[in-house]
């Protein structure tokens, strides 16, 4: 079965503002986003990729433009399933208010039960990006052959939620894992188990040295903006 390489879009407007942008227009890639997205043809020059999905929502588009004008032959599809988690009345709102909401504590430590105001369920985000994969995965592989590699643009939870589904962990684990911006991740599907061979590789490991403002404990609903 093919492999799969997931791109999460660059640093965004939203990102370097702290909202969680959800599905709200007119988010583009911020200056620096768009020179990870112009860096990314070199990063992944020498892959044979297949197939492009992409997120409908302007900063996956705006991410993948360089890669597709240096490989214009290579097909591009849109696919709302991979499009960002449908977060409702919390869109556009700023993260550090939303730190005080109640719901706050059950995305961070029970995912699996929590459903947006407005939105959608995090069980519901992974089960239609899931979907999505296994539908490409089997789409690819009858179209380019069992070895073939194809790519997908994605946001931050839902790449983590296909993880955690890669790994066979639980929803309510995902937020462990952390992805930043123009970060890839590979996953390499089997017929009996998926294997996770990339996980957030940006090639910059600023993101690791101490910060001057502590991180903190929970996890960045939407992904967060990577290193300063």
């Amino acid at each position: 079965m093919p492999t799969l390489i997931l791109v999460r879009h660059g640093r965004s407007t939203a990102n370097t503002a702290g909202l969680l942008a959800g599905w709200t227009p007119g988010v583009a890639l911020d200056e620096r986003g768009a020179a990870q997205a112009a860096a990314l043809p070199g990063r992944l020059d020498g892959l044979p990729l297949s197939e492009v999905v992409t997120s409908p929502l302007q900063r996956c588009q705006e991410t993948i433009r360089p890669l597709l004008d240096a490989r214009p032959d290579l097909p591009v599809h849109t696919d709302e399933r991979i499009g960002e988690c449908h977060y409702g009345d919390w869109s556009g709102r700023k993260l550090a208010e939303l730190a005080d909401e109640p719901l706050m504590q059950v995305v961070q430590a029970h995912p699996s039960a929590a459903a947006f105001p407005g939105g959608e369920s995090m069980r519901a985000m992974q089960t239609r990006a899931a979907e999505a994969v296994r539908e490409w995965n089997a789409r690819v592989e009858r179209d380019h052959g069992a070895d073939a590699v194809y790519l997908m643009c994605s946001h931050g939870d839902i790449i983590k939620s296909l993880v955690a589904d890669a790994l066979g962990l639980h929803l309510d684990l995902f937020q462990r894992i952390s992805v930043e911006p123009c970060s890839i991740t590979a996953i390499r599907y089997t017929r009996l188990r998926p294997f996770l061979v990339r996980l957030g590789d940006t090639g910059d490991f600023a993101s690791l040295a101490p910060r001057e403002e502590p991180t903190g404990d929970d996890a960045p609903v939407g992904g967060g903006a990577g290193a300063p």
